[in-house]
């Protein structure tokens, strides 16, 4: 943490690139390839100002003009010494700057170093720190939302007024425990079990709101599932507008699950093309079928298509699999191929769809209406598709100071901690003694404080900014 490093910023192929270097001499060494065409030298200027000029890396000839920006320690994103360097977007530019500074004695950063340091210099708590990432992968308008919350401490500050409640419990009942020989009370029990009912209301609430932020932040998954032939592939390339998924009239062309992500009326939907559902004894197809079952566990929302060509022999042994997998999902059916068939035996086939999901999807949420016919190819009712998915979702409207729980590793802790205030409330409950309660009392408080980064390890660290992107 006490050298200096430095990195490119900005992703190839715009017309500017950005070069940031932080550390004790990060300044001292861009001034040595930086010459400003007016003046003072760079060493020499204010924090937060500009300068324009020419970079120089092989002797006095120039490599190009650059704004070199200063942001001196601890007025920086990362609390030390920093420049960033503009320059034209061109690699063999960007590659002799970097080479420069690595020359010097620079070294280049890791993946989230530089927010790394930010943390580690007290310029931010480590779920600040993450939101940072959140930032840069958000894709859609409630994703961004989040994510700039975070970021602006509203999740830590209601860490923050949690684990002050929690001091305030375990202060008092250490203090019992100081003076137990003495038999003083120093807080009432029924004040003590009505401060961590709410504080178990607060942290079961936050954990909760993980499963909307999950969806927000990662898309509600979509299991598109089958026979094989049915047109999952030609619906899935429907969705995301794309042809992602090989379409082929062979049976058994996906093989495995294919997935895309795309955003409808702002809500971001993970659709997974999976392998047809049939007998076979092709070893390759059948790990492809066990996968599309392990993906319609995972998912949030099912869209079973069926082929109007089909027997119903064959409709009713895939009902009888897949159907009973769908308890608790919301569960579409969709008589796919309307454009190849009459009327007649659309009608039929839809028919045998509504006996199959009364039949085999009794804990499926799902109603007459979720049942219609569609033609992938032509784009037939696909929009009524869409508005399902939509309403299916149920994401509520995120606002700007909304604290939705999006990381796994927050809500991990905060079930733990969850498990150790409501083992608080039992003990206090049965009259349990001071020391057998402040046990799970400091447990709870250590589990909020590995949210922020108080109390952690270095592997933790190192597995959390391993999934930035090299330059932030």
């Amino acid at each position: 943490m006490n050298d200096t490093i430095c990195a490119l910023a900005t992703p190839q192929g715009g017309a500017i690139s950005v070069i940031r270097i932080s550390g004790e001499k990060a300044i001292e060494y861009v001034s040595r390839i930086f010459t400003p065409r007016k003046g003072q030298p760079l060493t020499e200027r204010k924090t937060h100002t500009v300068a324009f000029g020419d970079i120089c890396t092989d002797g006095n000839e120039v490599l190009d003009e650059v704004l070199v920006t200063i942001m001196r320690a601890p007025h920086s994103y990362t609390g030390e010494d920093s420049v960033e360097i503009s320059c034209h977007a061109s690699a063999y530019i960007t590659q002799q700057v970097i080479l420069a500074l690595l020359d010097m004695g620079t070294r280049q950063a890791t993946p989230g170093e530089f927010t790394m340091r930010a943390f580690m210099n007290g310029k931010m708590d480590l779920s600040r720190a993450e939101a940072v990432a959140d930032l840069i992968a958000s894709t859609s308008r409630a994703s961004h939302r989040l994510a700039m919350n975070q970021l602006k401490g509203g999740f830590s500050n209601e860490l923050g007024k949690l684990r002050d409640k929690l001091l305030k419990l375990t202060t008092l009942m250490e203090l019992e425990l100081d003076f137990s020989e003495e038999d003083v009370t120093f807080a009432d029990r029924e004040e003590l079990q009505a401060l961590c009912n709410e504080v178990e209301t607060v942290i079961a609430r936050l954990a909760d709101s993980f499963s909307v932020g999950n969806a927000v932040k990662n898309g509600v998954p979509v299991a598109i599932v089958g026979e094989t032939n049915t047109g999952k592939s030609t619906l899935l390339n429907a969705l995301l507008r794309e042809d992602r998924a090989i379409v082929s009239d062979i049976s058994g062309t996906t093989r495995d699950t294919v997935e895309g992500t795309m955003t409808i009326n702002g809500v971001t939907f993970r659709f997974i093309d999976t392998a047809g559902v049939r007998e076979t004894h092709d070893v390759v197809e059948r790990m492809g079928i066990e996968r599309t079952l392990e993906q319609l566990k995972k998912s949030s929302i099912a869209l079973w298509l069926i082929d109007p060509t089909a027997e119903f022999s064959q409709i009713e042994e895939l009902a009888k699999k897949l159907l009973p997998m769908c308890s608790g999902k919301k569960l579409a059916v969709l008589v796919n191929k309307s454009d190849a068939v009459d009327a007649t035996i659309l009608a039929k086939a839809m028919e045998w769809g509504r006996q199959m999901v009364g039949l085999y999807a009794v804990d499926a949420d799902w109603n007459n209406d979720d049942l219609w016919a569609i033609s992938a190819r032509n784009g037939n009712n696909i929009d009524k598709l869409e508005e399902y998915l939509v309403r299916s979702a149920a994401i509520p409207a995120i606002t700007a100071g909304d604290v939705v729980v999006t990381n796994a590793r927050h809500y991990e802790a905060l079930t733990r901690a969850l498990g150790n205030i409501r083992e608080v409330q039992t003990g206090l409950a049965g009259g349990l003694p001071g020391d057998l309660v402040s046990e799970p009392l400091r447990a709870a408080i250590g589990n909020l404080s590995e949210i922020v980064g108080e109390m952690t390890t270095d592997e933790v660290l190192g597995n959390i900014f391993a999934n930035f992107c090299i330059g932030k």
